[in-house]
């Protein structure tokens, strides 16, 4: 299996990008390769420097970086040799199962759809992040950004595709799925969640349980996958980002709360397209980028957008 990375991609980049893909390499199994896609020479001597076995890499030269700040839409399509761009262009050709960033989102977001595409019969594609719960593991949280408007059957849709990752990726058996609502019973909330869990209540598609509240995301014992507006995702997210950050910044230690730590995922994959892309936050350490190569290997290996196409087709039938 071949995984793509943009070592171009993250605030640390090129040095602490390569020096995570070392890491994430030499847990490979021996049948794998990681793609380096960015400037040769750099690549090259870090490598040097590092003394790592350049067996385990490809170094795909490029010459031009999509900057964060950068339009996504005018830089992939005018930087056609960045790092990014070509990443792409291998993953869509079948040259890597996988391809991985951290760097512009955006941009990211744009490649998938013009090269690789959405899967056929997905309304809209999402991101999704894990939720550590209290009983040691953890809840799936979608959308968390991409859509911050949804209609009732782009929920509906969440809900099949974070099931389906939660499956397969997590290894949770039949995972129940819920609706994040203002209240438990089915009458609450806006019009958008009313009509949402009347579509899903009764489905046999997933293993719907009804609404959650805010105050249950964490403890496990409710739901496995938790759906939501990229909107409230979003805000949800962001909101566990910062109590991570405001316990160590008091000093505190506890494991549970060690868990929020970004770097442990290192990145989330874009379900609903035709192939494995993850995006990893643009501030990833060495661990955090390790983690996220490390990731794509497992996502592309276990063919979760196989899957899914699979789970519509039945749906389809």
């Amino acid at each position: 299996m071949n995984i793509g990375l943009d070592i171009m991609g993250g605030d640390f980049a090129p040095e602490t990008t390569l020096k995570g893909a070392i890491l994430a390499a030499n847990e490979f199994p021996e049948n794998s390769k990681l793609f380096l896609f960015g400037d040769k020479n750099k690549i090259e001597e870090i490598l040097k420097n590092e003394n790592a076995d350049t067996s385990k890499f490809e170094i795909i030269a490029t010459t031009e970086v999509i900057e964060m700040g950068e339009h996504p839409v005018k830089a992939f399509t005018i930087k056609k040799d960045s790092s990014i761009s070509i990443g792409f262009k291998y993953l869509a050709g079948g040259k890597i199962d996988g391809f991985a960033s951290a760097g512009n989102t955006g941009a990211m977001l744009v490649g998938a759809m013009h090269s690789v595409q959405q899967i056929q019969g997905i309304i809209r594609p999402c991101i999704t992040s894990p939720m550590p719960t209290i009983n040691g593991g953890v809840s799936i949280l979608l959308d968390v950004g991409i859509n911050p408007d949804c209609k009732p059957d782009v929920l509906y849709q969440y809900a099949m595709l974070g099931s389906l990752y939660a499956e397969h990726v997590y290894n949770i058996k039949n995972p129940r799925v819920a609706l994040l609502n203002i209240g438990e019973e089915e009458e609450k909330g806006n019009l958008l969640s009313a009509a949402t869990h009347k579509l899903m209540k009764g489905t046999n598609e997933f293993n719907f349980v009804g609404n959650i509240e805010g105050n249950q995301i964490f403890n496990g014992d409710t739901a496995d996958v938790i759906v939501a507006d990229g909107f409230t995702g979003n805000v949800v997210l962001k909101q566990a980002e910062a109590f991570y950050t405001l316990i160590r910044k008091r000093k505190l230690s506890d494991n549970y709360f060690d868990r929020f730590n970004p770097e442990i995922y290192g990145g989330t994959p874009i379900l609903g397209i035709n192939s494995t892309v993850i995006i990893g936050h643009g501030a990833s350490n060495i661990n955090a980028i390790k983690n996220m190569v490390l990731h794509t290997h497992h996502v592309a290996e276990v063919k979760l957008s196989e899957k899914i196409k699979q789970a519509l087709s039945n749906d389809k039938n």
